[in-house]
């Protein structure tokens, strides 16, 4: 088998980092890259066997361009803190890697746990992501949030789950919200995009709508009309946070 590295960003994960990296401790190496966490996530990564290397935040691009560029195998599984690997998804990853590979990265499918209930609606399952990859045929973007990896070549898929345990309470859930938003904020300035009315008023019931009843999230009971108010919200935090980062630029330009 193809020597594997699996590369983890993180920050105050302890809750998450064991859990996580006991689902691939049967990879080749384990590369962790942490932003200056408070807590026993680097210990904790450190007693498991992990490389930990420390970072300053600059975004989820270039955070997990930095750990693939510390990683020393021939193939990269990037994973999350709070994402596990099944037993099934493990077992095919490794077969994959087994001998001449038609492929030069793969798609997993991802589950996540919302409030302790898996959802299986709102557009958030299946949830393709593109995490095992070829080191010489890949790597991430430089996009602060929902950065993606760039591969030259084929593209398969596998069919074991990754599972996501992304919001075990509300007030994880807010942590999360808050950072997105205002990282999505920050993006969109960055590319020059300006908050309108049609932004504020049209987008968040939109949104709503697509979750709810065209994505079917009414079909994942309480937690999905939950997840479609939430992210009718997100958008309406989103657009008024970068509202506020205009006024601030221009603040300064004045």
């Amino acid at each position: 088998m193809k020597k594997l590295s699996v590369v983890v960003i993180t920050r105050n994960e302890e809750k998450n980092i064991r859990r996580c990296l006991e689902s691939v401790s049967w990879a080749d190496e384990i590369v962790v890259v942490d932003s200056h966490s408070t807590d026993r996530t680097v210990e904790i990564a450190s007693e498991l066997g992990a490389r930990v290397y420390n970072i300053e935040w600059n975004g989820f691009g270039p955070a997990k361009r930095e750990g693939v560029d510390k990683a020393s195998g021939e193939w990269i599984l990037s994973l999350d803190a709070d994402e596990v690997v099944s037993e099934e998804l493990a077992a095919e990853i490794k077969k994959a890697l087994e001998g001449d590979n038609e492929y030069s990265g793969y798609y997993i499918l991802r589950k996540a746990n919302f409030l302790g209930r898996w959802i299986y609606h709102c557009g958030w399952y299946p949830d393709p992501v593109l995490r095992l990859f070829e080191k010489s045929r890949g790597d991430f973007n430089d996009a602060l949030v929902h950065e993606k990896v760039l591969v030259e070549g084929r593209v398969g898929r596998l069919k074991g789950e990754l599972w996501h345990y992304s919001y075990p309470t509300l007030e994880s859930y807010f942590v999360k919200f808050n950072r997105y938003t205002a990282m999505g904020a920050e993006a969109a300035l960055q590319r020059g995009k300006r908050a309108g009315w049609f932004d504020i008023l049209v987008k968040p019931p939109v949104s709503f709508l697509k979750h709810y009843i065209v994505k079917q999230g009414f079909r994942d009971g309480w937690e999905g009309f939950l997840i479609s108010i939430l992210s009718s919200a997100a958008v309406l935090v989103k657009y008024a946070k970068l509202r506020e980062l205009e006024k601030e630029s221009k603040r300064v330009r004045e």
